[in-house]
């Protein structure tokens, strides 16, 4: 692929080697539909073979989202559909190794509102700088389903066991200050200072030695390489969810803007 076959994702190349991508659906808050998912974990081998790229930034379109979780109907084909899971399966986890696959530097700044795969994009980054006022969660118990997206394979790592089991099993969200606080993300600066410190952040990486940043990339991505096995339980385990009794009483809440009432509740 090249870039140009993007449709959701637009690219500004920077001269000093420096690549901003944009996830782009403004009008809905930049989720991911189908096409997006896919094009997320087709990126970062584009951006790894762009010998003019050293550092890539990612951002959401606009104020108010990084990316607002899965489109609905989209999540709504996938709830008892064994062909779809298979594939959203197969794509979830490329999301994740793809990030970590790709020798360059990934940095998010996170905007706004960050769920599901956007948020997977944004914890996978190597360094992640979150507006203060930015919110994000996992969100995935909400739904009725259990936290496979990426959430085992690095929330442990960044904030501790007990934040990260808090926060994955209430869902609640946290914003810039709590998720810098807690270890979640690098850094939070004010939203107006976001993009401004991602760039300053990225162009100091695109100066210095490559070799020896992608090379401790890669030397730091083997604790993550460690719970690769968690991480794919707890993405089957997510997709066992789909074909539950909740996910459809997820769906729907979600859809009618009210709380729950999950049958294993019941």
């Amino acid at each position: 692929m090249t870039y140009e076959d993007f449709q959701f994702l637009s690219f500004e190349h920077r001269p000093n080697g420096v690549l901003v991508i944009t996830i782009n659906r403004p009008e809905v808050m930049n989720a991911t539909n189908a096409r997006l998912h896919w094009e997320l974990t087709k990126i970062w081998q584009v951006v790894h073979d762009d010998a003019k790229t050293k550092v890539a930034v990612i951002t959401g379109s606009g104020d108010r989202a990084f990316s607002a979780g899965g489109d609905l109907e989209w999540i709504s084909n996938m709830v008892g559909n064994p062909k779809e899971i298979s594939v959203v399966m197969q794509e979830a986890a490329d999301v994740v190794y793809s990030i970590m696959n790709c020798e360059k530097v990934v940095i998010s700044a996170i905007n706004g509102v960050a769920v599901g795969a956007g948020l997977a994009v944004a914890m996978l980054a190597d360094i992640s700088i979150m507006a203060e006022e930015a919110k994000i969660t996992d969100g995935h118990v909400k739904l009725g389903v259990g936290a496979g997206d990426h959430a085992a394979i690095i929330w442990p790592l960044l904030c501790g066991m007990a934040k990260a089991k808090y926060y994955l099993l209430t869902a609640e969200f946290i914003d810039g200050k709590e998720a810098e606080r807690i270890g979640l993300v690098s850094a939070c600066v004010p939203r107006a200072q976001l993009m401004d410190k991602a760039l300053s952040v990225a162009d100091k990486l695109a100066a210095g030695s490559q070799g020896a940043i992608r090379l401790t990339k890669r030397s730091l991505n083997g604790w993550m390489n460690m719970a690769r096995p968690i991480f794919e339980s707890s993405l089957a385990m997510e997709m066992l969810c789909f074909l539950g009794e909740d996910a459809p009483e997820g769906v729907k809440a979600v859809r009618e803007k009210r709380a729950p009432k999950f049958p294993s509740a019941q």
